[in-house]
């Protein structure tokens, strides 16, 4: 891990946040390195918590065996801590080729207020994509990768489970599939809201059509995915997107699993598909991200906002289990 330095920030200092143990989260100065010709330095505006994932980084439940797999694209320092984690900025650049400053950009960075990198690691927002709302990208190629990993055809009858904001997106993606019927399944009533923004159908747990063509899991619960199970018809698909780090899941996959002929598939966004490899680069699959986002609608799923310097406090708070918390928006001043 690099020097981390606590000391006053001085003009070419950054503030970053840094797990500095298992549940303890600080915002730590260190130093900027100095610009090379193929880099940029990045002023962030906001970045996103991706609440299901850095909850398990900073309650330390990642799994030793993948330590390296979990790695970030810009990580610093190892799991279980002391770690600089996270992968969604968004920020203008502040120096660099002439053509980018200025630009607001959207990078897969920690949470940080300023920082470097190299300029092919950034992406231009389009026109009329709000920093903000750009956020969402790196949740919304989780659900691309999960609609792709599905293989969902026009007409299909679809669950989602899990009204969380990769539940939503990818409930979101399904229902633009000409003729699908989509279903967002959450035991919260009020994720209902959330749904109609979206112009999706939602339903608690009791009332979700079964006999679907395809079930997403995405609640992080071993209870969705039970439900999504249940909800799966004759030799569909159930798609799980949820991530259990280091806990161990127990499965009913007696009764009708086999004689269902079920297919249970897990679908995660470090690598893009194999059907799909030859073509789509993972940059190319962001850029897909980043367009779609231009879409006003979707500013619903980011359900909070705080100051970067709140960040070490409400970091605790969002690996507990805050209820309506979708996507945690933090705001650089």
């Amino acid at each position: 891990m690099g020097t981390v330095f606590a000391a006053p920030a001085e003009m070419d200092d950054a503030h970053a946040f840094w797990i500095t143990d298992i549940g303890v989260g600080k915002i730590l100065s260190e130093p900027l390195p100095s610009l090379r010709a193929d880099e940029v330095r990045v002023r962030a505006l906001y970045s996103g918590v991706s609440r299901g994932t850095e909850s398990l980084v900073f309650r330390g439940s990642v799994p030793r065996s993948e330590w390296t797999r979990m790695r970030a694209p810009h990580q610093a320092g190892d799991f279980p801590g002391p770690v600089k984690y996270g992968y969604a900025s968004a920020g203008v650049v502040e120096d660099g080729p002439a053509e980018l400053v200025g630009r607001s950009v959207f990078c897969l960075y920690p949470h940080q207020d300023r920082y470097v990198v190299p300029a092919a690691d950034v992406h231009a927002l389009p026109e009329g994509l709000d920093p903000r709302r750009a956020i969402l990208a790196a949740n919304l190629e989780t659900a691309i990768n999960g609609i792709w990993d599905a293989g969902i055809g026009c007409g299909d009858r679809i669950a989602v489970v899990g009204a969380g904001t990769v539940g939503c997106l990818v409930a979101w993606l399904a229902a633009r599939v000409p003729g699908c019927e989509v279903q967002l399944i959450d035991p919260d009533p009020a994720k209902a809201r959330v749904a109609a923004a979206l112009g999706i159908e939602f339903a608690g747990p009791e009332q979700a059509r079964g006999d679907v063509d395809v079930a997403f899991h995405t609640s992080g619960a071993p209870g969705g995915l039970v439900t999504a199970l249940g909800l799966a018809g004759f030799e569909s698909t159930v798609v799980e997107m949820s991530w259990y780090g280091s806990a161990t899941v127990p499965l009913p996959l007696g009764g009708g699993f086999h004689s269902q002929r079920l297919t249970l598939r897990s679908s995660q966004v470090g690598s893009v598909p194999a059907d799909r490899r030859a073509r789509w680069s993972r940059a190319r699959r962001l850029d897909l991200a980043l367009r779609l986002l231009v879409d006003e609608r979707l500013d619903v799923l980011l359900t909070g906002e705080a100051p970067f310097t709140e960040l070490p406090q409400l970091m605790t708070r969002l690996a507990g289990s805050p209820s309506g918390v979708l996507c945690q928006v933090i705001r650089y001043d």
